[in-house]
Parts: C-alpha cells; sequence; structure tokens
C-alpha cells in the first residue's frame, strides 16, 4: 500500500501531522507525507489519520506488486 495526501483537497488542520507524526508533516501549512515514508501504511496510527482526514485528502493505494500477487 502506498499513501498519498492531495495538498489541493488538504486545508491544513494538521490532523494527520498531531495522529501519526512519523509519517506526516506539514509543508507550507498543508499536509504532506515524509519522503521515504509513503509505505509507511503499518506505522502508528496510520489508517486512524486516513479516515480521520477532515478534507478527505489522504489515500492508500494498492502498488504494482500488490496486484500482481491478487
Amino acid at each position: 500500500m502506498r499513501i498519498s495526501l492531495d495538498p489541493e483537497q488538504c486545508y491544513g488542520s494538521g490532523d494527520c501531522v498531531h495522529r501519526a507524526p512519523s509519517v506526516f508533516t506539514q509543508v507550507d501549512g498543508l499536509g504532506a507525507v515524509i519522503p521515504g515514508r509513503e509505505h509507511a501504511v503499518d506505522a502508528p496510527r496510520v489508517r486512524e489519520a486516513v479516515e480521520g482526514c477532515p478534507s478527505a485528502a489522504i489515500t492508500l493505494t494498492r502498488t504494482d506488486t500488490e496486484e500482481a500477487r491478487d
């Protein structure tokens, strides 16, 4: 799985950073995934951050290798 955050949809509540600071940060007031942490789906509270994002800007998507296994 890959974590992505749409900066066009984010309005900068910072909720993701508070829930999963090892994966998310803020850049210019908007949420962002820390470089290199795009696949840290199992990090504590990532799924909570995705589900709790007030702007629904965070998504989890399957990677090509995961799709090939199905």
